[in-house]
């Protein structure tokens, strides 16, 4: 009787600058790992950014003994989302999960995950229940997966961030998508199949410091509202409407007082400025959410590469 194929477990991990990190991250999957090695095999995805520290020449050192290690390295910073996009289009398994290096994610719920996927769910995702962050970032965080999912006209779960694994039905379809500036937690969610999310406490950055600025979050933040709602397009054209209509009542409650009132109105320069100074607020505030919208389709459209791969260690003889 021939020999049942054992499952491939594909382990995704961006990182850019994480030299403190990669051989932590590396023995505690492998310690993870070995107890299901009786049905699964696993390979290490590595997707570098371009790192400017001992990062990549560590992940070489991993991958000469280790040949389950695949490396891409990256000819510039791409991005994060980029990153996993592309170890996701990378991997070889009949699953893909997830994991950031920095080890607040715990590989212990590996297992877990691949016991849901199993059971037939095809995306399992973590939830963070708590982190070791700061309260009021924290409390930013709720309200915008809160407000995203309000926004979306699809349900985008709460609190859940890139921690997750996919089933390669998902990695197949992930590879039919081409969007420019990809939010993979939402483009996930939306694409339906049994999903399920497993709740976790955060643990603190062990080594290094985070790679993602205000301004980085805010971006992703910018990025999920956008790729999933067309709601502040839809916001900008109501105000308008609504402001044009006030503007046509008032021009019209004003003629009729001149014409049937005699009435002779003050030259009212306060409130005229204030009129004007709002008319202009809500012009570019609108016109920069319409500048956004076709920056996206710009981009779109220029069809350039989502990540260039400047050096690659793929064995050919990996575990497949």
């Amino acid at each position: 009787m021939a020999e049942k194929r054992k499952k491939l477990i594909s382990v995704v991990v961006p990182v850019f600058n994480e030299e403190g990190n990669v051989e932590r991250l590396y023995e505690r999957i492998e310690q993870v790992m070995s107890p299901l090695s009786g049905s699964y095999d696993y390979e290490l995805i590595f997707t570098d950014n371009h790192s400017i520290d001992e990062t990549f020449a560590k992940l070489q050192m991993l991958a000469s003994r280790d040949r389950r290690v695949r490396i891409f390295r990256f000819s510039r910073n791409f991005g994060f989302q980029k990153s996993i996009y592309t170890g996701y289009i990378k991997a070889r398994g009949d699953a893909a999960i997830q994991i950031d290096c920095d080890l607040q994610d715990p590989p212990e719920l590996i297992p877990e995950f691949i016991k849901l996927w199993e059971e037939g769910y095809q995306v399992v995702y973590g939830v963070r229940r708590s982190r070791r962050e700061s309260w009021w970032i924290n409390g930013l965080r709720k309200i915008f997966y809160r407000f995203i999912d309000i926004l979306s006209e699809d349900h985008l779960p709460y609190d859940a961030g890139d921690f997750r694994l996919v089933d390669r039905r998902v990695l197949d379809e992930l590879k039919k998508v081409e969007d420019s500036q990809p939010y993979l937690r939402g483009a996930i969610s939306t694409m339906g199949f049994d999903q399920i999310g497993i709740p976790y406490d955060r643990a603190e950055r062990m080594t290094g410091e985070s790679k993602f600025s205000m301004s980085d979050l805010l971006g992703l933040a910018i990025d999920g509202i956008l790729n999933h709602s067309v709601i502040p397009l839809r916001i900008a054209t109501f105000t308008g409407l609504i402001v044009s209509v006030l503007t046509f009542l008032g021009i019209i409650v004003y003629l009729a007082g001149r014409a049937f009132f005699g009435r002779d109105w003050p030259a009212g320069f306060a409130t005229t400025t204030v009129l004007i100074l709002l008319t202009l607020s809500l012009n570019a505030l609108f016109l920069g959410i319409i500048g956004e919208y076709l920056g996206r389709i710009y981009k779109q459209i220029k069809k350039r590469p989502l990540t260039i791969t400047e050096k690659e260690i793929d064995p050919s003889d990996a575990v497949r």
